[in-house]
């Protein structure tokens, strides 16, 4: 059972969230992001990075479903926008399966906030 504070930190996830948004930011549009953040395949990394984020945005507030539902098509337009910067950038190109990859991480993310949520609660 996991402590009940780690999920009811929201200002900490709240941090943690925005340091991923900017990391993530940082990685999808620079024109040679560092290898020593990729798992060698890149829909595996769209996967983990939308997964965290996801994780995070869940945590950084109080759970409901129009909170989270809003925080997954939040994400989800924000997978899209990179792709479309992406597509601008010369090294780089916008493509479906990147954000398809998004879409899956952030259905992971959330599958795993609902988890550590039931995990945390008190036992009845």
């Amino acid at each position: 059972m996991l402590p009940r504070t780690v999920t009811e930190r929201h200002g900490a996830w709240r941090l943690i969230l925005l340091a991923l948004l900017l990391l993530i930011s940082y990685l999808a549009l620079s024109p040679a992001p560092p290898r020593g953040v990729d798992t060698g395949w890149d829909k595996l990394n769209h996967l983990l990075a939308f997964a965290a984020l996801a994780l995070a945005a869940c945590f950084s507030t109080r759970a409901s479903v129009i909170r989270i539902g809003a925080s997954a098509l939040g994400l989800l337009a924000y997978g899209g926008l990179i792709e479309l910067l992406q597509s601008q950038l010369p090294p780089r190109q916008g493509e479906w399966a990147d954000l398809l990859a998004d879409a899956l991480g952030i259905a992971l993310g959330l599958a795993a906030a609902a988890l550590l949520r039931r995990l945390s609660r008190p036992a009845a």
